[in-house]
């Protein structure tokens, strides 16, 4: 038995109960699905590659400025308008490919922080006239990130998302203590080290509010998380605060389960394979992969450049003679696809860290 035995639609974008089936059969066979930020139909097909090769699933998530960045650096976005039809834009794309690459596919939107709200408003529009039309909503989920704000009012907006949301059985994701670092415009690089830990009594509060609306729902919670990536010894991760939040809300609401709440690990990249295998056995049931993936993608363009320096320098005329062309050289096909090969590669060592391979 795999994960295609528990879904109703086996390839393609996955929503409602089929996000919440994927979610529980990761939390019972100890696998977490690697959410990949996608900025560019190349960057989402290299992570689609990945995954086929691997049999596994995986989440394509697009971020506020990845968004932007779909849309063209030249649209304005004063007020979101650009983030707004990129993320759109990129859905759409998503949702027309994926079904080529016969894998289940979580369709995500990434931090949503509170300046940021507008850029959500605009995407669950887009999501209720899609549902309308095909039962559906655009997006499996979405993120909002309001971590930053007083506890009270971050749990009462994000309960207000997911009453809009539950109607199209809808994932939300939120977040309760800050994750560090610097990230797509988001910076939480002087933070108190205090406020990257969640505290077992927040996760209670979060996940009796929102139960009470909806069971699609995941709480990204701080255990030390820092986006990027930093030396080691730099960041302190304790993956077992997590099983202390499990065990906590299990005795709070008497479940039967070890591990009732759907669990988030933000700042995947640079943790080791320990760490992510101790967060995945607390019930984590999705890791964000983004700054060790821009990296992975860069350096097949940059071995490629370095390598072919020669017969990049102009259009007619390379080692091989002042006549030859070298338009083979240049067409950003081949050197574009270089990159697609070295993300890809990477994208696959976190389906293999997170045990995903195979899962399907």
């Amino acid at each position: 038995m795999g994960a295609l035995d528990v879904l109703s639609r086996k390839k393609g974008v996955i929503v409602g109960d089929d996000v919440l089936k994927l979610f529980s059969y990761a939390q019972q066979k100890n696998f977490a699905i690697p959410a990949i930020n996608v900025t560019s139909s190349s960057t989402a097909v290299a992570a689609l590659e990945a995954a086929r090769d691997k049999k596994a699933p995986i989440i394509l998530q697009i971020s506020q400025g990845g968004a932007a960045y779909f849309a063209g650096k030249g649209v304005a976005n004063d007020k979101q308008q650009a983030s707004i039809a990129g993320a759109i834009a990129g859905a759409h794309y998503i949702r027309a490919i994926a079904p080529a690459y016969d894998i289940p596919v979580i369709l995500h939107t990434d931090h949503c922080a509170k300046k940021l709200l507008p850029w959500l408003d605009g995407l669950m529009d887009a999501d209720e006239v899609y549902f309308k039309d095909h039962g559906e909503p655009l997006f499996s989920s979405h993120m909002i990130d309001l971590s930053e704000e007083e506890k009270e009012w971050n749990i009462e907006t994000t309960a207000k998302y997911l009453k809009r949301a539950a109607p199209m059985k809808q994932w939300l994701e939120m977040e309760i203590g800050i994750t560090g670092g610097e990230e797509d415009g988001v910076n939480n690089e002087n933070v108190d080290n205090n406020s990257l830990y969640t505290q077992p009594e927040d996760i209670y509060d979060i996940y009796h509010a929102l139960s009470q609306i909806s069971p699609y729902f995941s709480i990204a919670a701080g255990f030390g998380n820092v986006h990027g990536v930093y030396k080691p010894g730099n960041v302190r991760l304790h993956p077992e605060l997590l099983g202390k939040h499990q065990k906590y809300v299990k005795e709070k609401i008497g479940a039967k389960e070890d591990k009732p709440v759907f669990l988030v690990f933000h700042g995947g990249s640079g943790s080791s394979k320990k760490e992510y295998t101790e967060a995945i056995s607390y019930g984590v049931v999705k890791i964000n992969l983004d700054t060790d993936l821009q990296f992975a993608y860069l350096t097949g363009i940059r071995d490629y450049i370095l390598q072919k320096k020669d017969y990049l320098m102009k259009q007619v005329g390379n080692p091989e003679g002042d006549d030859k062309p070298n338009k083979k050289y240049f067409d950003p096909r081949v050197w574009v696809r270089e990159g697609e090969k070295t993300m890809s590669t990477r994208v696959k060592e976190g389906l293999d860290d997170f045990n995903t391979t195979g899962q399907l």
